[in-house]
């Protein structure tokens, strides 16, 4: 980053942790039966954060919830503006038939992401409903997808990044603004 940049800080470790007990009490709340709840992370950060949520679900009702991580490399339709990039493992263990999944991102910008990623969760059963989950809305939609839980709305001018730091990739937990 040159001298020009800066960096503001948005959700402290503090504010990620009272984000993530808001969204997992959000979650709780528009679900009839927690059974059959499957939060799906989308990868990379999305998975650290669905298994996040699962903890404080399980800490706030004492049910254990499944956890899946999805990678959507192959089910992008911008590969050729996002460069390559080595896929993850999808990590599905279970069929989704009938459970209510809620996908789980940190970031939703585009758009672009979760339409792949509801594409990917076709491959593994049909849900009863899937919902979405972000840590960080920051606009700019090109197409028709909205979140049902938001932990910060957050405007950004398109040209700034938002970047999600999480302790166990990262070393530390932060959301910060990037920008001139």
């Amino acid at each position: 980053m040159n001298g020009s940049t800066k960096v503001v800080e948005i959700l402290s470790p503090e504010e990620i942790r009272r984000t993530l007990t808001r969204l997992a009490s959000q979650i709780i709340e528009r679900t009839r039966d927690l059974s059959q709840l499957v939060l799906i992370g989308i990868y990379t950060r999305g998975v650290s954060v669905a298994e996040l949520l699962a903890q404080q679900i399980e800490a706030l009702e004492g049910i254990s919830v499944m956890v899946g991580a999805l990678d959507i490399t192959f089910y992008r339709d911008d590969l050729d503006q996002i460069g390559l990039r080595t896929p993850a493992k999808t990590d599905i263990p279970f069929d989704l038939t009938g459970k209510t999944v809620v996908l789980v991102d940190d970031v939703i910008y585009k758009g672009r992401t979760i339409r792949a990623a509801l594409n990917a969760v076709t491959e593994y059963g049909r849900p009863e409903v899937t919902r979405l989950a972000v840590l960080v809305d920051r606009g700019h939609r090109e197409l028709p997808i909205h979140p049902d839980f938001v932990g910060k709305k957050l405007p950004t001018a398109k040209e700034e990044i938002v970047k999600v730091y999480l302790q166990n990739i990262d070393g530390k937990d932060a959301v910060e603004l990037i920008g001139n």
